[in-house]
């Protein structure tokens, strides 16, 4: 007899109502927050970790074992710029990340702590603003890729397998549904594969709790060729990951908004699902910064709204508390966008999409 399948958690209808009835506002960037701090080692390291063999600045990740007030201030700050939803501090709280610090130990650890701080500044917030506050367990993309050699010399090799990813993604994902978040966004794709073996990871989770969370996908189109490192337009990175049954999907990182635009309008065309996008603060200058202000990110996402592609919208790497309010400000008087009745088709990918009427 087969197990019963995972029921909706409660908080999927809720979030469902919130993005068809309104454009959702998610939060902005952690790093930048960060970083503003000027945090020292020590301070990374705190009194836990003061006699670690490796350098520790820079994981910001464990700045929710060591730091946690900065981190829970930095999800308040943000829930008072109009944010419904906040990402965990977890984007790099996989064992196959935490490996670079030798902290690959403490990844249960750090996913629960990073939950447990979001869902008390939201919980906290909801309660001081008058509203509900959602968090979303975030899911980075490590720094391996499945479907490509690092090495040119080396074609056939690859530097993680897909069983190692699922492993490593499901040890995530479990702390952060056990720390009591909303729903898991797997966020800046730039290998499909990664993805698929970060969605295979949530699927049994899934079946493990029989509960199922929604599950928001978002990719990372790398330059002006529209397709992600691993090669795919957005049409057939949708066609690769259809099968999850995405609450959203969407673009985030690597891009402005502005560079953005052409993706994003084709991927509200074809997603029968929510989309989402949040775009860099511009593209990077010659000193790593990123330039755009509150009002020219809000300008772009402001038309982007106007255009009805967007379910939620935020930013990424650069932008702070004040872009988030200059664009929800900017997006608050369009409606979010309705999901397409689209006539059922045999949809495949491979680089490129291949659909049969």
């Amino acid at each position: 007899m087969s197990a019963p399948s995972p029921i909706l958690s409660p908080s999927t209808a809720v979030l469902r109502a919130l993005f068809s009835r309104r454009i959702a506002i998610l939060d902005g960037a952690m790093g930048t927050m960060i970083q503003d701090r000027n945090l020292t080692e020590a301070q990374f390291r705190g009194d836990r970790f003061k006699d670690h063999p490796s350098d520790l600045r820079g994981n910001n990740d464990l700045l929710s074992l060591t730091q946690p007030a900065v981190i829970e201030e930095i999800h308040a700050a943000y829930f008072e710029s109009g944010a419904d939803l906040v990402e965990t501090n977890t984007f790099n709280s996989t064992s196959i990340s935490q490996a670079d610090y030798k902290m690959e130990s403490l990844v249960p650890e750090l996913n629960l702590a990073a939950a447990k701080l979001a869902r008390r500044a939201a919980d906290r917030s909801a309660v001081k603003l008058g509203r509900p506050c959602f968090v979303a367990g975030a899911l980075g993309p490590t720094n391996r890729t499945a479907s490509m050699s690092p090495d040119v010399n080396r074609p056939d090799f690859r530097a993680v397998t897909f069983d190692t990813l699922v492993a490593a993604y499901l040890e995530q994902a479990r702390a952060l549904a056990a720390g009591g978040v909303d729903a898991l966004i797997v966020e800046t794709i730039f290998d499909t594969l990664n993805a698929k073996a970060a969605l295979f990871a949530l699927e049994q989770l899934f079946d493990e709790t029989g509960v199922r969370l929604p599950v928001m996908i978002s990719v990372t189109i790398t330059d002006a060729s529209g397709r992600t490192l691993s090669g795919q337009t957005v049409g057939a990175f949708f066609n690769s990951i259809r099968h999850a049954r995405p609450f959203s999907v969407g673009i985030n990182c690597a891009l402005g908004g502005a560079q953005m635009r052409p993706y994003l309008e084709e991927l509200a065309g074809i997603a029968d699902c929510f989309v989402s996008c949040y775009p860099n603060a511009g593209l990077p200058n010659a000193f790593g910064g990123y330039d755009e202000s509150p009002a020219d990110m809000a300008k772009v996402l402001g038309d982007f709204a106007a255009q009805g592609w967007l379910n939620m919208v935020g930013g990424c790497c650069g932008s702070t508390p004040a872009h988030i309010t200059a664009i929800a400000e900017a997006v608050r008087p369009f409606p979010a966008r309705s999901i397409p009745d689209l006539t059922p088709s045999m949809q495949l990918s491979g680089l490129e999409a291949l659909n049969v009427a």
